[in-house]
């Protein structure tokens, strides 16, 4: 009995049982929106994502990003992975070093993909979908330390307050003084739902970062919540992580050139990440941007369906 080729990566990571896991669902042709709710559903993970043929010859795919909830229109660890996996489709016996062009059509719009293959592992960098925009917020330091159940002196470091910024989906960004402050957070749902504010139905995930770090070569440290229906904490969020792009501009406001970072997540769940942030800052301002991570297949089958 023949059936869809899916397999599971974990994303932002070259170990596996790491990073962010992802389900991609291969020869997706004729699922519906249903379908593809329900399968997410099984698969019960972060993202699932669904390959169908690209609308535009010119590119290589279409993917569809759902959780088990709610589709999304753009999705960093999703956009990984799937460069990932559909370049070691196009190149299965990897001999030596392998680069190629992944182009996704994802809701948020073309993505460009560059792919690093080889024996020691792939690594992915995609093009941020959009340049981060500043969405106002005033922020409420008593009420979000409420909602972290911190104190509201650890809400805030240097020049950086509460902000939130959309690169294609919308984040609550809030700087907290260290790693003590980071390691002790527990969200308090009620609370989150009166300092978050809400965006086309969905209350704001909460991005939650600090400068101190616990890999020497990490820039910042990072937590990502949702909490709008039920609490969960992601491993690893490139689609924030492209919001923060903007906050990084906005706060520390980099020369001129090539700014490369690497953050770092998921230390507090077992699951550590990496995630590589490069900004393009031209006349001070945010030109441009990539992220990119590796990933490793960690299983595979056939869904019948």
């Amino acid at each position: 009995m023949s059936g869809r080729h899916y397999q599971v990566y974990d994303v932002f990571t070259d170990e596996v049982l790491t990073g962010n896991p992802l389900a991609v669902v291969h020869d997706a042709a004729g699922l519906d929106d249903a379908a593809m709710q329900r399968i997410a559903g099984q698969f019960n993970l972060s993202e699932t994502v669904f390959v169908l043929p690209a609308q535009n010859p010119a590119h290589t795919a279409q993917i569809r990003i759902f959780t088990p909830d709610y589709e999304m229109p753009f999705a960093g660890h999703p956009t990984v992975g799937s460069a990932i996996a559909l370049a070691q489709s196009r190149f299965p016996d990897v001999a030596g070093d392998q680069e190629t062009l992944i182009i996704l059509e994802e809701k948020v719009g073309p993505v460009r993909c560059g792919v690093k293959l080889s024996k020691a592992g792939a690594f992915a960098e995609f093009d941020l979908p959009k340049l981060p925009e500043q969405v106002p917020y005033n922020h409420d330091r008593i009420a979000l330390a409420n909602a972290l159940r911190l104190e509201p002196r650890e809400i805030g470091f240097e020049n950086h307050v509460p902000t939130v910024w959309d690169a294609g989906v919308p984040y609550l960004l809030i700087p907290i003084h260290g790693l003590a402050a980071a390691g002790r957070i527990r969200i308090n749902q009620d609370a989150m739902k009166k300092a978050a504010p809400v965006i086309d139905g969905r209350q704001l995930p909460a991005y939650v970062y600090c400068r101190e770090t616990t890999l020497h070569d990490s820039n910042f440290h990072a937590r990502m919540f949702v909490s709008d229906e039920g609490t969960y904490e992601d491993p690893a969020t490139g689609s924030a992580t492209a919001a923060f792009a903007g906050a990084i501009q906005h706060f520390d406001r980099p020369l001129d050139g090539l700014l490369r970072l690497w953050l770092e997540q998921g230390q507090e769940m077992g699951r550590p990440s990496r995630l590589r942030l490069e900004l393009d800052i031209a006349d001070q301002k945010l030109a441009g941007g990539r992220i990119g991570g590796s990933a490793v297949k960690t299983a595979e089958g056939q869904l019948f369906v």
